[in-house]
């Protein structure tokens, strides 16, 4: 179970992320500096209890409107070897020291947990309370034919407005899938007749505090 420590970071997580979102290409706002404002996500724990885990949704203020971003963190102790071009920063923890902070679509880890949550094996937990569940973070299924016991990443590919992560399965030749992560959230249900895949919905909240809820990722068997 993850532990949520009440406790400073520093630079501050908005502060990591108002540097490396403009230089993402699904970055939608102007030529200033982003103005971010945390507005919800969730959490999954790492079975081995090393590296937090977190989908934070912020809304940046910036350009023309406001614009969502869901952004999969990740924090771990030491650099992870093989990911340095998901590296968003370094930031001193009050209780834990440095903490090396990811995107975390190129994390082994969060990546995994992922798909543990698309599959039914884990829970979503409450991003602000320690052993909550969250109860608002859906997993649907529609259709079937996706391949079991996936693993990741593989290749990420950022597009306009997702991450595309290849998924395989773990230690053998097979059949992988299509591990699509929204970046732009959009509220109102998942897309339908789109193919087999499992979805997963979750909650955020916009400027003016009424709740918006929509679609964070997408599992779907590969083509061809």
């Amino acid at each position: 179970m993850a532990v949520i420590h009440r406790t400073t970071m520093s630079p501050g997580k908005l502060e990591l992320l108002a540097a490396w979102l403009p230089r993402r290409p699904w970055y939608r706002g102007g030529a200033g500096a982003p103005q971010l404002a945390k507005a919800g996500g969730f959490r999954l724990d790492d079975p081995e209890g090393e590296v937090g885990i977190e989908f934070m949704v912020v809304t940046d203020a910036a350009g023309d409107g406001p614009v969502t971003y869901l952004v999969p963190l990740t924090y771990r102790g030491a650099p992870l070897e093989g990911a340095e071009d998901g590296l968003i920063g370094t930031s001193e923890h009050g209780v834990l020291g440095r903490r090396w902070v990811y995107d975390g679509t190129h994390d082994v880890v969060l990546v995994e947990q992922l798909l543990a949550l698309l599959a039914g094996r884990t829970t979503a937990q409450d991003q602000n309370e320690s052993g909550v569940p969250d109860p608002a973070v859906e997993v649907r299924t529609e259709g079937a034919g996706l391949p079991q016991d996936l693993s990741g990443p593989g290749t990420v590919t950022d597009t306009a407005d997702a991450s595309l992560v290849t998924v395989g399965p773990a230690g053998r030749e097979g059949p992988g899938a299509a591990l699509t992560v929204c970046r732009v959230l959009h509220d109102g249900p998942a897309p339908a007749g789109d193919g087999p895949g499992r979805r997963v919905l979750a909650g955020w909240s916009a400027p003016d505090g009424a709740p918006r809820h929509g679609l964070f990722a997408r599992l779907a068997p590969s083509e061809g």
